[in-house]
């Protein structure tokens, strides 16, 4: 990948993680990124390929964190195991919530023409549990680990990230023991 294409993906996905996608504009992204508009046209079409790119691989490093924590045994420990990673990617980023719900949110509203990144937002949870029962979670399993994740990623926008992080703990130890 191009430096310029690369520095383009940070810059956005921080921008937008921090801002929204719809307050974030080209301009700034290509201010950020030290770039030409021209140069962020030829890697990406529009702007909707832009936060399409920015979700694939933030969903690609995230279930990569979860996945470089996994060389537990029991389910117990997996969940464990999974809700720390978790949590360590929350305190890695600034506690902005879920941008793939963000991402849905923002653009189901709009027109078609968006439709595939409220997809690929929508797909990110889908991706989630499957990854969770390839782990060796059963369906019911996976939905409480996502239940828990998604409701420890609201409340530490909120909250003291370590609170969370304490109590996300204790319920997977309940849940999972």
């Amino acid at each position: 990948m191009s430096k310029k294409r690369e520095q383009l993906l940070e810059q956005s996905e921080r921008l937008f993680d921090k801002h929204g996608f719809h307050t974030v504009g080209l301009k700034q992204i290509i201010k950020q990124s030290g770039v030409a508009l021209m140069t962020l046209y030829n890697h990406f079409d529009s702007k909707e390929d832009l936060i399409l790119e920015v979700l694939k691989r933030r969903e690609t490093r995230y279930l990569n964190s979860l996945n470089d924590a996994l060389d537990k045994k029991t389910n117990a420990e997996l969940a464990q195991a999974l809700a720390k990673a978790h949590m360590d990617w929350i305190r890695s980023y600034d506690s902005n919530g879920c941008m793939f719900l963000r991402a849905k949110e923002e653009f189901s509203l709009e027109q078609s023409e968006n439709s595939e990144i409220v997809g690929f937002a929508e797909a990110h949870k889908n991706h989630l549990l499957t990854f969770f029962q390839e782990k060796g979670l059963d369906i019911r399993e996976a939905i409480r680990l996502v239940l828990l994740f998604e409701g420890a990623t609201a409340l530490a926008e909120v909250f003291e990230v370590e609170t969370v992080a304490q109590e996300l703990a204790y319920s997977v130890e309940k849940l999972f023991s």
